[in-house]
């Protein structure tokens, strides 16, 4: 073989090598991401049926219910359109209450998020704008009370 056809060769492989590390890290990337919802989407349909996502929204209102296991708990979560009742297992975030916000993570089974995760939402001053856009209050007020919100990033 001449020295060009083996540098060519050289330049295919490592190409070849590099596609592969390409395909492999998307994979892996595409397998780890977990969408959000809001229960209006999950109801329509958007929602990955057989695949994990996240819905937020706010725990409704006398739904908690705990199973005579003590470690088996339902509630429904709602953005005051559509509901969706949740089924975890484990133990619950201290600041997980009725009536606010969490984010959970699981997959739908019957109709019913069987969750993996349970976020409890720790501040009421501020909401991301999708949030806040999802749950039907438009944009945050930047100011409360004459005081500014403090920012998210501190010096």
């Amino acid at each position: 073989m001449n020295p060009r056809r083996q540098r060519l060769l050289l330049i295919f492989a490592g190409l070849g090598v590099l596609g592969l590390i390409a395909a492999l890290v998307l994979n892996a990337l595409r397998s780890n991401l977990v969408f959000f919802f809001s229960p209006s989407q999950v109801i329509a349909g958007e929602a990955p049926g057989g695949g994990t996502f996240r819905l937020g929204g706010l725990v409704k209102e006398k739904t908690l219910r705990r199973e005579a296991d003590g470690v088996t708990i339902s509630f429904v979560i709602t953005d005051r359109t559509h509901d969706v009742p949740v089924r975890y297992q484990g133990i619950l975030p201290d600041l997980f209450r009725e009536g606010k916000g969490t984010v959970v993570q699981g997959r739908l089974d019957g109709g019913v998020l069987v969750a993996s995760e349970v976020l409890a939402k720790h501040d009421e001053n501020y909401t991301p704008p999708e949030a806040a856009q999802i749950m039907g209050g438009g944009q945050m007020p930047r100011e409360k009370a004459g005081q500014t919100l403090p920012s998210v990033m501190s010096p």
